[in-house]
């Protein structure tokens, strides 16, 4: 629920940098947003890893020990 928030919040602002962008053609908007597409993509990719790890490493060794 905690990840769907992020991610809901980080569209938003996206969404809101590029329109600000549209309007001003002023190109700071556009690095913002994209920086933030930046940092939600590190996250997911963290919380993937995190994922796999919980599924497949924590269960692999719970089977061998």
């Amino acid at each position: 629920m905690l990840i769907r928030l992020a991610l809901m919040l980080s569209a938003l602002f996206i969404a809101a940098a590029v329109v600000a962008y549209l309007f001003t053609r002023d190109a700071r908007y556009l690095k913002r947003a994209v920086q933030v597409a930046r940092f939600v993509l590190f996250l997911l990719m963290v919380f993937g890893v995190v994922f796999l790890l919980e599924r497949y490493g924590f269960v692999a060794w719970r089977v061998f020990s």
